[in-house]
């Protein structure tokens, strides 16, 4: 019998097994979904905890080098995340890897996520506005609605989940967005690990 996708998803998002693992117990099962899940279970592939408390322990670097004069000055590798080889095989998988790295080449953000942010640095940027609004003249109530609009506008530039996306013909909007809708796509937990940059002369 053929296994829809929808089916493999509906298993896959009941019991935490990979794609192929839900693909074959339905089928072992004829698509029915009680003896899929105890065929899961007896093979000790299902798994009860969310999608977003499994680990991502799969993924692809994504990597870019810019050249100028017919020389290297920059580059970037970039880890993307996922659960399974088979995601991490994909192209699609794979070239918005590369389309990210590109993306921290152009923009070059300090932090994949807020979390990341030493409260030291959010501190000192709060103080640097606040003195600067109060050497205007700015009003206390008025004053508080800046530092908070300019602590937000700070994340959209140095935190890459943050940051609208370089290249809006491959996508347009937030990188956070683009990953949360390529892991809905693809059907895993896919998440920026972690980037590193490096750059002549700095």
């Amino acid at each position: 019998m053929t296994i829809s996708a929808s089916d493999v998803k509906k298993l896959r998002d009941m019991t935490g097994a990979g794609m192929m693992d839900a693909k074959k117990a339905l089928s072992e099962s004829s698509g029915d979904f009680d003896k899929a899940v105890k065929f899961l279970r007896e093979k000790g592939l299902a798994d009860s905890k969310k999608r977003a408390d499994k680990e991502a322990n799969q993924g692809t670097i994504g990597d870019y080098i810019h050249y100028q004069q017919d020389r290297a000055v920059s580059g970037v590798l970039v880890e993307l995340a996922c659960e399974t080889d088979f995601v991490a095989k994909s192209e699609e998988f794979k070239n918005v890897a590369k389309q990210i790295a590109m993306h921290i080449a152009a923009l070059k953000p300090e932090f994949v996520n807020i979390d990341e942010v030493p409260e030291s640095r959010i501190d000192e940027e709060k103080d640097i506005i606040q003195k600067q609004s109060e050497n205007e003249g700015k009003p206390a109530e008025v004053i508080e609605k800046i530092v908070e609009g300019k602590i937000s506008s700070f994340y959209k530039d140095y935190v890459l989940n943050e940051q609208t996306f370089c290249n809006p013909e491959f996508y347009e909007g937030q990188v956070g967005t683009m990953i949360e809708e390529l892991s809905g796509r693809l059907g895993e937990k896919i998440y920026i690990k972690k980037f590193s940059q490096i750059e002549v002369g700095a």
